[in-house]
This record gives structure tokens, C-alpha cells and sequence, in this order.
């Protein structure tokens, strides 16, 4: 998943959160793909193609031992944990930040690419639907966006929070141009797509690209979501 990561971070915002809770969470809610953008450049998890124009959910390749396969879990999540226990003075953030990071492996279990215990020679856990049905895989999450942005904003207003028409939809639309983008490059690259020459100039590198999605959708979705007002006083 891209953008359906974000989802259970946003289920996490409730009125009483102290300052920076969501961008905690949000950060949360991908901090696997962080991590492999990171390890990425210190020769750990190596990405290719390395050409973002040549890319598709197909074949994009990387053994993601370190950021993704299961036992590595565990240092994450405590991490996670720890941060928020810190920066919030609370294990209670921190806890609902480490179940939000966890849910990122389990969504990618059902749809995301294949995953192992540790290591490539060992035991597959999960679906792998971005290799063998990708489009099944885009369709899980697009469900699985509108399901839980239909509770996001549900409970939002059960909370008090007012929100203008054109935030919802700026809200809606981040999930779904991030489906309809990977939609797009799900089995045809935009190379093929736009007939683009071949170039190597640093905006085009796969990962460069990579980051500046990630931090862009991050702090674009916490300006959109901490927009916002209460039409009632709450008991």
C-alpha cells in the first residue's frame, strides 16, 4: 500500500491530542518505507529500477530484509513506542503510535509486496498481491480507504469537528490520487505510457522521488487534517 498506510493513523486524531501527535503518527504509519528509503542509500536494501520513469508496482525490486520482513518488527514497533513515550510523556501515545506502525506490516501482508520471517530463504508470510495480482492488491486498498475514511469522518463528527466541503475533499482526494497513481503504474511504467526519452538527471532516480512522496503526503495530510473547528462543546 501508499497512501492506505496513512488511514488508521488518521483514526488516531481525536481533540484532546497534545501538539505534534499526528505527525507522530502519521510519521508511524510509514516508518517501514522510511527506513527502507534510508537503507536504500547505505547499500542494505538496494532498489531498482533506479530510474522513476521505468517503475511499476510489478517490477520494483528490493529484498526489504531490514525495514519489512517480520522479526525486525520488533525494534520498530519499540522504537515507535519509545518516541512517543518521550516526546509526549505518555505510554498511551506511544502504544497507539506502535500499533499504528504494526498495522502497516499487516496491511502489507494482504496487499503489498512478499515479505519473510528474516531473509529471503526464509518462510513467505503474506499475500504478495503486488507480484502475483496487483490489481486485486489496489482494489483491497482502495476498500480499505473508503471504509475507514467513512469512520474517520463519522466519528469526527460524533467528536464536535467542522469541516469545510473543501477540506473533506483535499483530505479524499490525497487517498485518492495515491490510488489512482499507483493504479496507474500498477503494470505499465510512465515511460511506456508517455513515450519519455531516456534521461539520467536527479529528478528522475527512484528514490529522491520516493522521499519527496512520502514527506510531501506526511505533511500535506497533517495540514489537511489539523484544519479544523468544533461546532459543539463536548461533555
Amino acid at each position: 500500500m501508499l497512501s492506505g498506510h496513512f488511514a488508521p493513523a488518521l483514526l488516531a486524531h481525536e481533540k484532546q491530542l497534545p501538539k505534534g501527535a499526528l505527525l507522530y503518527f502519521l510519521i508511524a504509519s510509514q516508518i517501514q518505507d522510511l527506513i527502507w528509503l534510508v537503507f536504500h542509500y547505505l547499500g542494505l536494501e538496494r532498489t531498482v529500477p533506479s530510474d522513476a520513469f521505468n517503475v511499476t508496482l510489478q517490477s520494483l525490486t528490493v529484498d526489504m530484509l531490514y525495514s519489512h520482513d517480520l522479526y525486525p518488527q520488533i525494534v520498530w514497533l519499540f522504537i515507535v513506542f519509545i518516541a512517543g513515550k518521550l516526546f509526549f510523556k505518555s505510554n498511551k501515545l506511544g502504544l497507539v503510535g506502535a500499533a499504528i506502525t504494526l498495522s502497516h506490516i499487516l496491511l502489507d501482508l494482504v496487499s503489498g509486496y512478499p515479505h519473510h520471517l528474516f531473509g529471503e530463504h526464509t518462510h513467505d508470510i503474506g499475500l504478495g498481491l503486488y507480484v502475483t495480482n496487483v490489481y486485486l492488491a489496489i482494489l483491497i486498498e482502495a476498500l480499505f480507504i473508503a471504509v475507514l475514511l467513512g469512520i474517520f469522518f463519522k466519528r469526527q463528527t460524533k467528536m464536535g469537528v467542522s469541516r469545510s466541503r473543501s477540506n473533506m475533499l483535499s483530505i479524499i482526494g490525497v487517498f485518492v490520487g495515491g490510488v489512482l497513481f499507483i493504479l496507474f503504474i500498477a503494470s505499465i511504467s510512465l515511460r511506456t505510457w508517455f513515450g519519455i526519452p531516456e534521461f539520467t538527471i536527479p529528478i528522475n532516480t527512484t528514490i529522491p522521488v520516493l522521499m519527496l512522496t512520502y514527506g510531501g503526503l506526511v505533511f500535506y495530510l497533517n495540514h489537511l487534517v489539523s484544519k479544523i473547528t468544533y461546532s459543539k462543546q463536548l461533555n
